[in-house]
């Protein structure tokens, strides 16, 4: 189990003194104590604030509070739930039974409370403090970005430092490049746009280091999405909800498998995307996202990076501790508890 993560999952098991071999390592369901819900709807708030803000990755934040990999269990479970009612009516039960129902609950009612509850006052904040809330929220990615790397195992980036190293400047570059495009905002944007972009966007829930909204900003339709969670059209919001859907069916069983196969390699990716990605975070920028260099009186700026760089430190240091005293995570299982 990682230092950084109580959801981890990969360990190696010595079958023989001179071979390793290699287990995925699955978590078990989460606790239905009143504390252990309570914990889990405040972690989904704090990934619902995070998809509200542009450059804020709701993966990164599900891996800094130590539920990434949990989450990305159960929604594959939620996916193979789906084909079992389709092809096989037989498994239904045991396909049920399998997701962790009080966990998947208890943070989607914190994601949605969030979303709904705060979209205006987080626009309000980002769009009136623009150098002091990217400060804020670069502080928090830049120490975010230990945690994939604890996340690996050290015998193994070691002994493939050649490829990591390379791969994870390129998933750096990439992220760099791709957060300096901004549209202006789109008036009245057709629901098939919405349905699209969302199903993109949403990639970002599950994939660290890369932000829906700043997707959605790109797109140009960043304002006109949150204009509608503030105003409640609820066509538009259908519909976004509907493509976000379609996009998880589509990229959560990619990911699992991937994170279960090359796990190193995938982290590594991780954490490359989660460093460049501080380049949409810079607090000095245009409108255009061209970056800028510190203004006089930058000290705020600078105190916010501060204070956003030691909360996540003290999450991180929480979680470290709930790990090895598994508050939430007491058992885990080397078989698909399927």
């Amino acid at each position: 189990m990682s230092a950084t993560n109580p959801d981890a999952t990969d360990t190696t098991v010595n079958s023989t003194p001179s071979t390793t071999e290699s287990h995925h390592v699955y978590p078990a369901k989460s606790r239905r104590t009143p504390l252990a819900i309570i914990w889990n709807m405040i972690r989904g708030g704090l990934i619902g604030m995070a998809e509200l803000v542009p450059g804020i990755s709701g993966g990164t934040v599900a891996l800094v509070l130590g539920l990434y990999e949990r989450a990305l269990h159960n929604g594959s479970l939620l996916i193979d739930l789906i084909r079992v009612a389709i092809k096989d009516r037989s498994r239904m039960k045991a396909a049920l039974a399998s997701i962790d129902w009080w966990f998947l609950g208890a943070v989607a009612i914190g994601m949605v409370t969030a979303v709904f509850g705060l979209s205006t006052v987080l626009s309000n904040f980002v769009e009136n403090h623009p150098e002091v809330s990217r400060g804020l929220f670069m502080g928090m990615v830049a120490v975010s970005i230990l945690v994939p790397i604890g996340m690996m195992d050290v015998r193994e980036a070691r002994k493939r430092a050649p490829l990591l190293i390379p791969l994870a400047l390129v998933s750096a570059v990439l992220s760099f490049l791709g957060t300096s495009f901004t549209s202006a905002p789109q008036e009245n944007p057709s629901l098939i746009i919405i349905f699209l972009a969302a199903a993109v966007a949403v990639c970002a829930l599950v994939l660290p280091g890369v932000s829906g909204s700043f997707l959605l900003l790109a797109l140009g339709l960043y304002a006109p999405i949150m204009a509608s969670l503030s105003n409640r059209e609820w066509d538009v919001i259908g519909v976004f909800l509907i493509g976000a859907i379609t996009g998880i069916a589509l990229f959560i069983k990619v990911l699992s498998y991937i994170l279960e196969h090359h796990r190193t390699i995938t982290l590594t990716v991780m954490a490359g995307l989660m460093l460049g990605s501080l380049r949409a975070l810079w607090p000095w920028q245009d409108t255009d996202a061209t970056l800028l260099a510190p203004s006089a009186d930058a000290w705020p700026v600078f105190i916010a990076i501060i204070i956003g760089a030691v909360v996540v430190a003290l999450v991180m240091f929480i979680e470290r501790i709930n790990s090895t005293q598994a508050l939430d995570s007491e058992v885990i299982a080397e078989v698909d508890p399927r």
